[in-house]
């Protein structure tokens, strides 16, 4: 039989195991995010990549690690995952809510919300000063999702902004969509998510942030070129060309200047990756 004793340790143990599993919950929720701002969320950067400014208690509120290495020797796995499928088709059209959140980054008028399609697909060049970033938006993942990323994109939201941060480890992505370039930028409304079962996150994924709430997506997205074992808690709207892939990995290969870590991770890529032009293709 038990002693008190044991049965006090037995329990102080279990405790332990419990807050070390929320711990680790509540940091895969803040590793993709946007910055969040006094009053109101704002929409810029999953792991989520969630979106937080800096200085916040937040996912990107990090002070610069001086010991970072200024190259990294890292493992970026070579095979690319296979791009996710809704389990059952949209409506086609379908209708999406952008509201109102927070103060623009850049002047941009909301996407219409009606009639959008959830069938095909849209070509989309990246343009920028490390190589050109070719992705494929796929409206029947995430209808609501490509029509803002589209609109922003023709609106030259993401135009001369900054990719503002890369991990390297654990979670391997390249982190943008902020004309801010702190990564608490928002188009001043937010996307509503659009997961499903069996969401999952690997390379050649394309990826928005978000706060960590529901419904809190808006122009900062991320491009998973590794391994990234994230909740299913961001909306996966299409996917980056193996073009594409070769040049963030030698984005990856330069390294970062550390200013995420510890949590939730990475820094400013030490090769600038800055959108020159942003070209959408029928």
């Amino acid at each position: 039989m038990a002693t008190n004793q044991q049965r006090r340790e037995a329990a102080k143990r279990k405790l332990e195991r419990q807050l070390a599993r929320r711990a680790e919950r509540a940091r895969r929720r803040r590793i993709i995010g946007v910055g969040v701002t006094v009053g109101a969320v704002v929409v810029v950067a999953g792991l989520v990549l969630i979106l937080v400014t800096r200085g916040d208690d937040n996912a990107q509120a990090n002070a610069p690690s001086p010991s970072s290495p200024a190259t990294q020797d890292i493992d970026i796995p070579t095979q690319r995952v296979a791009a996710p499928k809704r389990p059952q088709p949209l409506p086609d059209p379908t209708t999406c809510d952008y509201p109102s959140s927070g103060e623009a980054a850049k002047p941009v008028d909301k996407p219409k919300g009606k009639a959008v399609p959830s069938k095909g697909t849209v070509r989309v060049t990246l343009k920028s000063t490390a190589g050109d970033i070719p992705l494929e938006l796929d409206r029947a993942l995430a209808p609501c999702t490509v029509n803002s990323f589209v609109s922003l994109s023709e609106q030259g939201y993401y135009t001369d902004s900054t990719c503002h941060r890369i991990g390297t480890q654990g979670l391997q992505m390249l982190q943008c969509g902020d004309p801010t370039g702190s990564g608490g930028g928002g188009p001043g409304y937010t996307v509503p998510d659009e997961l499903f079962e069996g969401l999952s996150y690997g390379r050649g994924i394309l990826a928005m942030a978000n706060t960590g709430a529901p419904n809190t997506g808006g122009g900062q997205f991320f491009m998973v070129y590794g391994d990234a074992a994230l909740s299913p808690d961001y909306t996966v709207f299409g996917t980056i060309t193996d073009e594409g892939l070769k040049v963030i990995d030698k984005v990856a290969r330069a390294g970062h200047d550390g200013s995420f870590d510890p949590q939730p991770g990475g820094g400013k890529p030490n090769t600038d990756v800055t959108f020159t032009d942003v070209v959408v293709e029928s």
